[in-house]
């Protein structure tokens, strides 16, 4: 299933969950299929994977984080919306000591891809409040950076420094 996700092979993965493979398997970067799918970006093998009855709620990576967790950092859109409809856990915190939403803006550019993320973490209930391993909420995290469009959003969501 991994080498299929990798692949973009969404018919042999289709085959393989027909045939019983486990879609739970970690690889040795302990990364599942689900969260293949979400590093690169393809939401087809994401909908495939959801469909057979996938779970989004795996902990994954040497960072114990999740899929969403690594589709928010990277600017994934579409991924991040697909895994809080599947109901990916909004306030996982790594081993990092860091959320989705922590994720997005320490490790985004700010720019529309982070912002809509942000947004779509807002939206979906995340909690704006929770602070890194340094006592730092998300806004203060983007007011560090000069994030002014994820401050704005963030302020307007009620989130506190």
């Amino acid at each position: 299933m991994m080498v299929a996700a990798y692949g973009r092979h969404h018919e042999a993965l289709r085959t393989l969950i027909e045939l019983g493979a486990d879609d739970t398997a970690l690889d040795d970067q302990r990364y599942d299929v689900i969260t293949i799918a979400s590093v690169i970006d393809d939401v087809v093998t994401l909908r495939i994977l959801f469909d057979a009855g996938g779970d989004a709620s795996i902990i994954t990576s040497r960072y114990d984080g999740t899929a969403l967790i690594a589709a928010a950092h990277l600017g994934h859109v579409d991924i991040v919306r697909e895994l809080i409809a599947a109901g990916a856990p909004l306030d996982h915190v790594n081993n990092l000591g860091w959320t989705a939403l922590i994720e997005a803006i320490v490790l985004g550019d700010g720019g529309p891809a982070h912002t809509t993320i942000v947004q779509d973490l807002i939206a979906a209930g995340a909690d704006l409040n929770l602070s890194d391993r340094r006592g730092i909420t998300p806004l203060g995290l983007a007011r560090a950076a000069g994030y002014l469009n994820i401050v704005g959003l963030l302020e307007e969501a009620g989130a506190r420094e």
